[in-house]
C-alpha cells in the first residue's frame, strides 16, 4: 500500500497538523469529549492511569490496561507510518499559498490606493479623524 499523499489546497494545514501531532496521537489516543458522542461513556487511558489510586485500580486491571496501551501504541506507529507526507508536494503547496496570499495583499493594497485617490483631501481628512 502506498503512503497517503496530501494534494488538496488545504493540505498544508493538514500536513502541519500531522507533523505537529505525530506524538500527540500516541500520548492521547482517547476520545475527546467535545468531538466524540461516545466520549461520555469512555475513559482516556491517561485519565485512568493518572487516577489509578483514587479509583482503586487493581494490579490486574493496571497490567491489562498497560498491555492494551502497548498494543495500541504499536498500531498507532504503523498507521502514522502509512500517513506519510510528500515533502515536495507540501512545499509546492506552500509556494502556491504564499503566491496567492501575495496577490491578495497586492490587490487589497491597490484597492485602498484607488479609493484614497478617488477621495478629496477633505474627505480623507474626515476619515482620518474618524479612525
Amino acid at each position: 500500500m502506498r503512503p497517503t499523499r496530501i494534494v488538496a489546497a488545504g493540505g498544508l494545514a493538514i500536513a502541519m497538523l500531522l507533523v505537529a501531532s505525530r506524538g500527540a496521537v500516541a500520548q492521547n489516543p482517547g476520545p475527546m469529549p467535545g468531538n466524540d458522542p461516545l466520549a461520555r461513556f469512555l475513559f482516556p487511558p491517561e485519565l485512568v492511569m493518572s487516577n489509578q489510586q483514587a479509583i482503586g485500580l487493581t494490579d490486574r486491571q493496571r497490567t491489562s490496561i498497560q498491555q492494551e496501551i502497548q498494543r495500541a501504541m504499536g498500531k498507532f506507529t504503523d498507521l502514522q507510518m502509512r500517513m506519510g507526507v510528500d515533502e515536495a508536494q507540501v512545499l509546492d503547496q506552500v509556494d502556491q499559498i504564499l503566491n496567492t496570499e501575495r496577490e491578495l495583499k497586492k490587490t487589497q493594497l491597490s484597492l485602498m490606493i484607488r479609493i484614497k485617490n478617488t477621495l478629496t483631501p477633505e474627505q480623507q481628512a474626515k476619515l482620518n479623524s474618524m479612525r
